[in-house]
């Protein structure tokens, strides 16, 4: 079985829309694109580095585009990223896309059944990057085992959100974590069964 992990940049309040450019998400007129830059620093830079070691990636269809049209121009950043296999959960993209033929080992996904293959197939650890929708889909089905966080000292008030009606009761266990000097707080969960209740004090 492999591993699903789910990778986000998000806000103090939970917003992961398009923090890597102006117009890399505008849906619903956000118009924040790009909210990490101002906190980048060398430590951040240096974990996001041994985040980003190859691995099969799993994509919802529109992170799938803006990643097909970036990538393979750009491999020097993301060593691997053109290698590995991406998957793409869309009922619409094809073999026959484009920006699938332009962007080499992409498989497509129909729905649920095939994610839960996946998932029960042999390889490695896979990773979702952006991908609202998917997560949503991955959270509802219990699907994810991991999250790793990058959490920036912002609010936006508006914008798509990490945990939204796709979240279900679920416990995290901490495993590894640190502050970087601009104030990102980088977090890995794992999950961890039910949640659990109790009095305090008690």
């Amino acid at each position: 079985m492999r591993k699903i992990i789910v990778l986000s940049f998000i806000t103090l309040d939970g917003v992961m829309q398009a923090p890597g450019g102006p117009e890399e998400d505008t849906s619903g007129g956000f118009n924040f694109g790009g909210w990490v830059a101002p906190y980048f620093d060398e430590a951040g830079g240096k974990i996001m580095e041994k985040q980003m070691k190859p691995a099969d990636l799993l994509l919802g269809r529109k992170t799938f585009e803006i990643f097909a049209s970036y990538w393979p121009e750009h491999a020097d950043i993301w060593p691997g990223i053109n290698d590995v296999t991406k998957y793409v959960l869309s009922g619409t993209v094809k073999k026959s896309d484009p920006l699938a033929i332009g962007w080499k080992n992409s498989v497509f996904l129909k729905n649920l059944t095939d994610i839960e293959k996946l998932k029960n197939s042999n390889g490695s650890d896979i990773q979702v990057h952006g991908s609202g929708e998917l997560i949503q889909l991955l959270l509802k089905n219990d699907l994810v085992d991991e999250l790793w966080l990058k959490i920036y000292p912002v609010t936006l008030g508006k914008g798509k959100k990490l945990f939204d009606k796709g979240t279900i009761p679920a416990a995290f266990t901490l495993t590894k974590s640190t502050i970087t000097p601009s104030g990102v707080i980088i977090a890995n969960y794992r999950r961890d069964g039910n949640v659990r209740t109790g009095t305090v004090g008690s």
